[in-house]
C-alpha cells in the first residue's frame, strides 16, 4: 500500500514568532500613523492660530502700493477683543465693528455659525483672554501664537505732526492758534475718538496712545476754513511722523 506523503506544518514556536512579528509591525505602523496624524493636526492648528491672530490685528502681508491695508478687529475697533467670539459677532452694537473677521476653511460662513473656529485640531478650545497670545493645548503641550511684539505695539503708538506753510515756516507764537490738527481713530469701545490739538509755536503736535490702523488726519487753517485731509497708516510699534505743508505762504 502506497504511503501517504508527510505534510509539514508550522510548529507552535514558529506561530508564536509570526504573531510577535505581526504585533511589532502593527505597533510600529500605528505609532507612525499617530505621529503623522499629530503632525498634521499641529500644522492645521498653527494655520488656524495665524488666521485668528490676523483676524485680531490684521495680516501684515496684505498691502496696496507697498502700504499695509489690513489691521483686523483692532484697526476697526481700536482695542483688543476680550474673547474670540467678538471676532464673529458684534460685541454690543459697536458702530465701528466691521466683522466677521474670521472667514476661512475652519469657519466657512456666518450662517453656519458654530464654535469650530474656537477649537484647535484636537477639538480643544483655544485659550485667549484678551491679551497678546492665543494658545492651543489639545496636543498635550502648549502651541502659542503671539499677536504682536507687545500690547503697547498694538494700542499705544504715537503720531507726531509738524505743520508749516508753503515756505516751510512754522506758525510761531502769533499764528499757532489759527491752526487745529485733528486725528480721528476708533476708541476701543465701538465709537470714534476725535482728538483736536493746537500746535506749538514750532508747528509740532503729538498724539499718544494711538491704536494700529488707518486713521483720518486733518489740518484746519481757521481764518480761511481750509482743511487738508490725509489718511495715515499706523503700524505696530510705530512712532509716526509727518510734516504737513499748507498750500500757501501764510506766515
Amino acid at each position: 500500500m502506497a504511503g501517504i506523503g508527510n505534510k509539514s506544518g508550522y510548529s507552535l514556536f514558529e506561530l508564536i514568532i509570526v504573531i510577535v512579528i505581526v504585533g511589532i509591525l502593527t505597533s510600529v505602523t500605528l505609532r507612525t500613523l499617530r505621529s503623522a496624524n499629530d503632525t498634521a493636526r499641529t500644522e492645521e492648528t498653527r494655520r488656524e492660530l495665524d488666521q485668528l491672530a490676523w483676524a485680531i490685528a490684521g495680516n501684515p502681508e496684505l498691502k496696496s502700493g507697498g502700504v499695509r491695508t489690513d489691521f483686523g478687529y483692532i484697526g476697526d475697533v481700536g482695542g483688543l477683543p476680550s474673547s474670540l467670539s467678538m471676532l464673529v459677532s458684534n460685541p454690543g452694537g459697536y458702530a465701528t465693528w466691521d466683522g466677521p473677521y474670521v472667514l476661512d476653511d475652519f469657519y466657512p460662513d456666518v450662517i453656519s455659525a458654530s464654535s469650530e473656529y474656537q477649537l484647535d485640531a484636537w477639538g480643544k478650545p483655544y485659550v485667549y483672554a484678551g491679551g497678546n497670545t492665543i494658545t492651543s493645548t489639545g496636543s498635550g503641550s502648549s502651541i502659542t501664537r503671539q499677536i504682536a511684539g507687545s500690547i503697547n505695539d498694538l494700542l499705544y503708538n504715537s503720531v507726531s505732526i509738524a505743520v508749516t506753510d508753503l515756505n516751510h515756516t512754522p506758525p510761531g507764537g502769533t499764528y499757532r492758534d489759527s491752526v487745529i490738527v485733528v486725528l480721528q481713530y476708533p476708541d476701543g469701545s465701538g465709537s470714534m475718538s476725535v482728538n483736536a490739538k493746537t500746535p506749538r509755536a514750532d508747528g509740532f503736535v503729538q498724539f499718544d496712545s494711538i491704536p494700529i490702523g488707518i486713521h483720518r488726519l486733518q489740518v484746519i487753517y481757521l481764518p480761511r476754513s481750509d482743511t487738508l485731509t490725509r489718511q495715515i497708516v499706523i503700524n505696530p510699534g510705530q512712532n509716526y511722523y509727518s510734516e504737513i505743508v499748507l498750500a500757501s505762504d501764510l506766515w
